[in-house]
């Protein structure tokens, strides 16, 4: 490991992941310097604060940063942002939060990746590994930061959800076990439009694995089968399926039952008890469970927390029946996909009984994948956003009621108007929060909020 004493770190953003970093950097004796463009949440500034941290918000003071030997940035800051630019032509390393903790930490990793699952699968292996008894830690996009965890609060195993902002910048960080859910287009806007450019970036969690790392993925993803016709990777290889295929290490069999074959661990349960329902959370399960597989844990700690996994707010998150009309909060769908499968676990009818909000910053979205199953079960739409005039035009001509609102409140009125007895309505924006809200936490609270007040009067 490098002599970093005298190294001066570069800090840019100061959100969770860059005053982790910042914090680990400290502890690690470099000479640390913070900077945001923007506002520093109080939370944040006033732990840069009793560290003893330099910081600053508001603008980047060139001279300082441009100094540095290494530069951690938050994944939220594109690469084609000034600064790094600047950055990267000076020749200083540019590093994620994650590639810096690795370097600092013998811990097992256990990291998940796809561009829809992620966090249920993150906070589903992690309760397993938890329950049963493991010293373990979460981190990357939930939990709080992998560096400041090293640094402060370090565990024997992480599991971290890493989305493909954060893999761009991760060179020599590995992990032990690496997940891959599905690819579908999300972000392309980041990507230059091009898809590949995004498949890149997820398949660098292949990165560095070893003969004694293992791999595991959906089987039946079109786009990761193609893409590892071009890789290699010298991991274990560990694909689930619906369906038996061959070498598929987790399906189900014909009984219905969850199967679970590996040469670690070879367990069933009942489908029916798994906790949570539907087609991707199937694949999800799988994932969680052959994770677990791997790491020797036993068989009835698996089977037990897989039926008693509560879930994970903002993901079909059921909010409350008013007038006889469910309400579901799905606002962690910021693709077409994760919206899909959203559809996908609505209970199909003689008649569609599904009211849709959909809507927010659109990054390069293509709804014809989710047309079938609007065309089934959805009897209208309610956009929400500033500018709804793409969904308006896409789907106008496939449902009988469409409305365009830009608020929550009107979102929500719209919703009523639309709703009887029997139906639902579900947020699942297909898109990103940041027009009309500040994440899609803060969309679906207000969402959960505004339905409640609904039931209060």
């Amino acid at each position: 490991m490098m002599d970093n004493k005298k190294q001066k770190l570069v800090v840019l953003g100061g959100g969770e992941s860059g005053v982790g970093a910042a914090i680990l950097g400290k502890d690690k004796g470099m000479e640390v310097f913070l900077s945001d463009m923007g506002h520093i949440a109080p939370h944040y500034s006033e732990q840069l604060e009793a560290e003893g941290i330099e910081w600053e918000q508001g603008a980047h003071t060139p001279e300082r940063i441009l100094d540095a030997d290494v530069v951690v940035k938050s994944p939220g800051i594109p690469p084609t942002a000034p600064m790094v630019r600047a950055i990267v032509e000076r020749g200083i390393p540019v590093i994620s939060e994650i590639e810096f903790a690795g370097r600092y930490t013998d811990a097992k990793m256990v990291c998940i990746t796809g561009s829809n699952g992620k966090t249920t699968t993150t906070m589903l292996t992690y309760h397993i590994l938890r329950d049963a008894g493991l010293n373990v830690g979460l981190a990357g996009n939930v939990g709080r930061s992998l560096a400041l965890q090293v640094a402060r609060e370090p565990h024997d195993v992480y599991v971290i959800e890493l989305s493909s902002f954060q893999l761009e910048n991760m060179y020599d960080f590995k992990a032990n076990v690496a997940i891959m859910l599905n690819i579908t287009p999300d972000h392309l806007d980041r990507y230059d439009y091009k898809m590949q450019n995004y498949i890149n970036a997820k398949f660098r969690i292949l990165n560095n694995l070893t003969p004694q790392d293992a791999f595991i993925f959906w089987q039946d993803d079109p786009v990761i089968r193609r893409q590892l016709e071009q890789v290699t990777t010298e991991a274990k290889m560990y694909p689930f399926a619906e369906h038996v295929e061959r070498d598929t290490r987790a399906y189900v069999d014909d009984d219905d039952r969850l199967v679970f074959d590996t040469p670690e661990t070879s367990l069933t349960m009942p489908r029916a008890e798994l906790s949570l329902n539907g087609l991707h959370n199937l694949y999800n399960s799988m994932a969680a469970g052959l994770s677990a597989c791997l790491l020797d844990i036993r068989k009835d700690d698996i089977r037990r927390a897989l039926s008693n996994f509560e879930g994970v707010e903002h993901r079909l998150e059921y909010v409350a029946t008013v007038d006889g009309v469910r309400w579901i909060n799905d606002s962690k769908a910021t693709n077409v996909n994760s919206c899909w499968y959203a559809l996908e676990s609505m209970p199909s009818g003689k008649a569609p009984s599904v009211v849709l909000i959909l809507g927010g910053k659109d990054k390069g979205n293509d709804y014809s994948e989710i047309l079938p199953l609007v065309q089934k079960k959805v009897k209208a739409i309610v956009c929400m956003g500033k500018n709804n005039a793409k969904l308006l035009e896409f789907f106008t001509p496939h449902v009988d009621r469409i409305a365009d609102t830009h608020s929550l409140a009107d979102a929500v009125e719209a919703c009523r108007g639309f709703a009887s007895e029997g139906d639902t309505v579900l947020l699942s924006p297909c898109c990103a929060s940041f027009d009309l809200f500040t994440s899609y936490e803060n969309r679906g609270d207000l969402f959960k909020d505004a339905v409640k007040h609904l039931s209060d009067k």
